[in-house]
């Protein structure tokens, strides 16, 4: 084999080389691709503890505001009731059947 040759041998050999660990990762990734793709599936449909938790709180929350602001609303209907503001006598009835259906879903906290 001629010297000129050479340089170019070296250089397929380690092409050839380098090559092969690409084509097995490349064989790795095609194999394992579809639990991956599977496994994402998953965490995309389910929902962990935490986040459950969370979510829950945050609703909690919500209920616990909304509640304060209409037994302000509350306060202020039955205190213009009284002053003799027959609408206010309404408004403060509706108030009223509005916090006893939310009134249920907010939990009572313990006493400590």
């Amino acid at each position: 084999m001629p010297r000129t040759h050479l340089p170019r041998l070296a250089v397929l050999l380690t092409a050839t080389v380098m090559l092969q660990g690409c084509l097995a990762k490349a064989a790795l990734d095609v194999a394992t691709l579809p639990v991956k793709v599977a496994s994402k599936g998953v965490d995309l449909a389910t929902t962990s503890q935490s986040e459950a938790d969370e979510k829950r709180g945050r609703e909690i929350r919500r209920r616990e505001e909304e509640l304060a602001k209409l037994d302000r609303q509350y306060r202020e209907q039955t205190a213009d009731c009284q002053r003799g503001d027959r609408r206010a006598c309404d408004k403060a009835s509706e108030t009223y059947a509005r916090i006893q259906v939310l009134l249920p879903s907010v939990p009572v906290e313990p006493d400590r």
